[in-house]
């Protein structure tokens, strides 16, 4: 059996079996999600994070590359009850350590208690506790990540639904998953999506009818440029965002965001919307919230567990934005209505030329 060993912030450090080897370093988090692990592993927004598996088997439903979210794994490693050997050499052959046989609840209790920490991972034939050890020294805070969405984001313009004729969106990618982009060309929208770090003239050569920020890893208050695109263009085109989007948005917008003690992380998480008192089921992934909206925005959704902004729109501007993941990759699907909301509001917004 390869050793694998796992060191947590304040010294402690956990033995369990190694399934993909090499060292790694990232921040701890866990997910309570029964099934999706195919996305969970391809979704950007895990990058510079090692994942944690609360359910206890993962990978008995196989591998299957239609189901990945990007065309990598994100982790930097991953840790598990057990994995199955269809998943330890899928991680195997994209060079991320995977370590099972360790008490996952135990894991899963010290991150709820002591929130997401920093950890070192070391799997090999020859490995010791001071390998894993060396990792946790060198492991940096998430805020740390400052330039994060390079390491997620495409680096050119890339056009989706180019013979769709709905409206037109220019979508920054600070690490979007697939399965957004899937869901706006599903509705008959052309879809360019820009670098995290796009300019102004990269928005006017879109010509767009809305900008959408993408969801992604990290903290928001690094994505500058993509802040400076919101504000430059608020009042001028409709805005949309999911995840990290939301946060992007309400930072250009005067509102303030902070961190999560160990985030949001799953496909159950219940939010209420405020007009209807409908409560839905959603699937998310982040570490970061909306402590403020600021002054321009309306919560209009929240999260039933600890009243987190989970939705919010433009009292005086087309503003709509989501902190989870309507496009339900995986489910439940609750929420797909929010795309049909956006590309309403882009609609509304397009110049129609007049007769000659």
């Amino acid at each position: 059996m390869t050793t694998a060993y796992v060191a947590l912030e304040g010294g402690h450090v956990l033995e369990g079996r190694g399934r993909a080897p090499g060292t790694a370093r990232g921040e701890l988090v866990f997910t309570t999600a029964y099934t999706g692990y195919e996305e969970s592993l391809t979704d950007p927004s895990y990058e510079e994070q090692v994942l944690t598996f609360s359910y206890p088997l993962i990978g008995n439903y196989g591998v299957r590359e239609e189901r990945f979210e990007s065309d990598r794994v994100h982790p930097r490693a991953v840790l598990a009850r057990e994995l199955t050997t269809d998943v330890a050499n899928w991680l195997e052959s994209e060079g991320v350590p995977a370590v099972d046989h360790l008490d996952t609840r135990d894991v899963v209790t010290d991150i709820r208690d002591g929130g997401a920490m920093q950890c070192g991972i070391a799997v090999g034939e020859d490995v010791t506790e001071e390998d894993a050890l060396e990792q946790l020294e060198a492991c940096k805070a998430m805020s740390e990540h400052t330039d994060i969405g390079a390491q997620v984001s495409v680096d050119e313009l890339e056009t989706y639904g180019e013979d769709n004729d709905g409206p037109t969106v220019a979508l920054v990618d600070c690490g979007v998953k697939g399965s957004i982009v899937d869901s706006l060309c599903e509705r008959d929208a052309v879809v360019h999506v820009l670098p995290y770090d796009a300019t102004p003239a990269d928005v006017e050569d879109a010509d767009p009818d809305v900008l959408f920020v993408s969801n992604g890893p990290g903290d928001p208050a690094n994505y500058e440029a993509a802040i400076e695109l919101v504000e430059e263009y608020v009042d001028d085109l409709p805005v949309a965002g999911i995840c990290l989007g939301q946060q992007i948005v309400a930072r250009a917008l005067g509102g303030t965001t902070e961190k999560m003690a160990f985030g949001h992380r799953g496909v159950n998480q219940p939010v209420m919307d405020v007009e209807t008192n409908q409560v839905v089921m959603t699937t998310q992934n982040h570490g970061y919230t909306v402590a403020d909206p600021g002054p321009r925005l309306e919560v209009t959704q929240f999260n039933v567990n600890d009243d987190t902004p989970e939705g919010l729109d433009g009292t005086d501007c087309d503003v709509l934005t989501r902190q989870y993941h309507p496009e339900a990759n995986p489910g439940p699907y609750d929420t797909l209505g929010f795309f049909d909301d956006v590309l309403e509001m882009a609609s509304r917004s397009r110049t129609v030329p007049a007769d000659d």
